[in-house]
């Protein structure tokens, strides 16, 4: 079987290592056959994205910044699994914040990066349930702020 991160690179993709996390919570909670991985921003690629999408970022870049984000919930889901993947089942639910002005309406589309990365990491244990909604802001001045539900084998 293939490892995630030998089917990221293949797309062109590197795994970061897990971002620290930022302030006082803990990146990941395993509950039972669950992780729950905190709001994961876009650090750790070639950029940080900051601003907001649809004025300082274009729909694109927000789509790139949600595709980080994913590569670090991976990344998370991978420490919490001690690097064996074959105990990762699915990606039950991504939740995405965009950090975006009153006009700006295609937060779907922007988080659809969060969301076709995980489908290429994982195929169909990566389609899940999901959310995205509209920010004023996001800390740090992030411009997207990703979380997820990931099923493992205990």
């Amino acid at each position: 079987m293939t490892s995630v991160e030998e089917t990221l690179a293949v797309k062109g993709y590197t795994l970061p290592e897990p971002p620290d996390a930022l302030f006082n919570y803990v990146p990941y909670v395993v509950s039972g056959n669950l992780v729950f991985v905190a709001g994961q921003v876009p650090i750790g690629g070639a950029r940080d994205y900051k601003g907001k999408v649809g004025v300082d970022l274009t729909l694109e870049e927000g789509q790139e910044a949600a595709a980080q984000c994913a590569l670090n919930l991976l990344a998370q889901v991978k420490d919490a699994v001690g690097g064996d993947w074959i105990r990762l089942q699915r990606c039950v639910k991504l939740g995405g914040f965009v950090n975006s002005g009153p006009d700006f309406t295609d937060q779907s589309v922007v988080l659809n990066g969060a969301s076709d990365l995980m489908v290429d990491a994982l195929g169909e244990a990566g389609r899940h349930a999901r959310f995205a909604v509209s920010a004023p802001s996001l800390p740090a001045g992030f411009a997207v702020e990703v979380d997820g539900v990931f099923e493992i084998v205990p």
